[in-house]
């Protein structure tokens, strides 16, 4: 019998959710206690951005105002963290002011007609006034309740001076009565103290919810609906067994005591996502599980989604892999060249020398002379062969040199400006200095130019490359594999190549490249077997170059 009667005890209590009721009460009781020192700060905001808008009538106080209405909102801001925190409303951080350009009276009004701003000074009007009379109201059943109870312990205890309640003595009968009475006076409590939270609450959303369209992005509307900005979905990639971001890059989840947390979205029994979200949530975990289980199949769309940009994202990568590559082996190739071939014959030619001097005067030294001119050919068409392959002065002295070094050996007039302080990393340059050359290439064979003209420039986060001349024109990008294959290295890097070329007036082949570029690059060198130091340039001794 008395294991029935917990049992229906237990079922009660869960049916009634009394101890979750009990905690809802103390926490609409705790914001009534805050709402007496926020309505305090909210008066003096209120007042400061009353004076500071009469004052911006004649234009010189706009500074106090932008300053005034600051405040307002940061006490608005504490508001909405505690109704988060206490009451659980769930409300996202303001939105940001936009800026507004022109005169400091239009600044002024333009500040004055935010609706937001509105909302939130009247919830600080109401503040102060509202939660004197909402605490005392919470605060009366409380009252009642605490002394039932203190009386009838007295009267049951007998301690004390005689009591007397109206016409009854305080006796243990009387106790017991009021001791009754106390369980109902404190169940009106926790139902007042409950309704006053959620009334609470429903004006902290109202005045302090932020309105925004309802078919945005599924990372918006999870942040507004956990009232976490800072808020992001990792999507599960079951192939690669990794996560990623919305753009499909890797992604690390946070570890516990790092300050964020993670909450897993699984749809029909499988991982679809991991939403990242702050440790210390204004929410409670059911909550995080809730969102998560209602946006599962727009996480799982998503999710599709993100799977594609991973693979293009790889696809890149891989690209600039491959250039890399070619890069490297054409720096092996230059490199063997001018320590093997180009050596020997730099060493055939002095032995040709210390010849000459033996048969001077003699019939054999013409015939000497023809083979060191034959192989002073030789060695400028070698050298001329490993420069085009790659140019050590690019990587020793960098892209301005050898831009001036490759228009002096063009038989075309070329003046050359390049505005570039620091170093590029080696991909960038070598795109830089191939367009160039591919560009004067085309000048020297097809133009039939009398001049022409470099520049390039870095301005922020891009660099340009142009070349003009005043050539016959008619050239276009598919005419060739010269320009087709700048196109796609240029590509690799997220740079573009575009050609103006008119007939009979001249051409404009201009290139560019995004210094961004540097990540991309960083990540396919880490992502290679045996990866090159970022911002290395493998370089070979100036005494070793001839």
């Amino acid at each position: 019998m008395s294991a029935a009667s917990s049992s229906a005890d237990v079922s009660l209590r869960s049916e009634l959710e009394l101890p979750r009721r009990i905690e809802r009460a103390f926490r609409a009781l705790a914001y009534l206690a805050l709402c007496v020192p926020l309505g305090v700060l909210g008066l003096l905001a209120l007042a400061a951005v009353g004076i500071a808008a009469l004052l911006s009538l004649t234009g010189a106080a706009t500074p106090l105002l932008q300053a005034a209405i600051g405040a307002a909102r940061r006490v608005g801001e504490l508001d909405r963290r505690a109704a988060n925190r206490v009451l659980e409303a769930h409300i996202a951080p303001l939105p940001r002011r936009a800026r507004v350009a022109g005169t400091p009276w239009q600044r002024a009004r333009a500040m004055l007609a935010d609706r937001q701003l509105w909302r939130v000074l009247l919830l600080l009007a109401l503040k102060l006034p509202l939660g004197i009379v909402l605490l005392v109201v919470g605060a009366a059943p409380i009252i009642l309740t605490a002394g039932l109870l203190s009386l009838g312990a007295q009267g049951i205890g007998g301690y004390g001076d005689p009591t007397y309640l109206g016409a009854w003595r305080l006796d243990p009968f009387l106790g017991v009565v009021l001791l009754v009475l106390a369980v109902p006076a404190a169940v009106l409590a926790i139902a007042v103290l409950e309704t006053l939270g959620r009334a609470l609450s429903a004006l902290c959303h109202a005045m302090l919810h932020s309105r925004q369209a309802p078919g945005g992005p599924v990372r918006e509307m999870l942040a507004e609906s956990l009232g976490d900005r800072t808020l992001s979905i990792a999507y599960w990639l079951p192939d690669r067994e990794t996560f990623v971001d919305e753009a499909g890059r890797p992604v690390v989840l946070p570890d516990p005591g790092s300050g964020r947390a993670w909450t897993a979205v699984e749809r029909n029994g499988v991982r679809v996502a991991a939403i990242v979200h702050d440790a210390a949530l204004d929410t409670g975990p059911e909550l995080v599980q809730a969102a998560a289980a209602a946006a599962a199949l727009a996480l799982d769309n998503e999710r599709l989604k993100a799977d594609l940009r991973a693979r293009v994202e790889e696809l890149r990568v891989s690209r600039v892999r491959i250039v890399e590559a070619a890069d490297a082996a054409r720096r092996r190739l230059e490199r063997d060249l001018h320590d093997g071939a180009q050596q020997q014959l730099v060493s055939l030619a002095l032995d040709l020398r210390l010849l000459k001097a033996r048969l001077r005067d003699t019939e054999a030294e013409p015939l000497v002379d023809a083979l060191a001119e034959k192989l002073a050919v030789a060695l400028g068409e070698l050298r001329e062969l490993a420069r085009g392959i790659h140019p050590a002065i690019l990587t020793d002295r960098g892209l301005g040199p050898a831009i001036e070094a490759l228009a002096s050996r063009v038989p075309v007039p070329v003046t050359s400006e390049v505005e570039v302080e620091d170093r590029l990393s080696g991909p960038i340059e070598a795109a830089a200095y191939f367009v160039v050359a591919e560009a004067l290439t085309n000048i020297v064979k097809y133009a039939r130019a009398t001049e022409a003209h470099v520049e390039i420039r870095r301005e922020g986060d891009l660099v340009s490359v142009s070349v003009l001349d005043d050539g016959v024109g008619g050239a276009r990008i598919g005419a060739g594999s010269g320009l087709r294959g700048l196109q796609d290295r240029l590509a690799a890097l997220d740079g573009t190549l575009m050609i103006e070329s008119p007939r009979s007036g001249g051409t404009r082949l201009s290139a560019r490249i995004p210094c961004g570029a540097n990540a991309l690059v960083a990540e396919a060198r880490e992502s290679a077997n045996g990866p090159e130091p970022a911002g290395e340039h493998p370089t070979l001794s100036a005494d070793r170059r001839t």
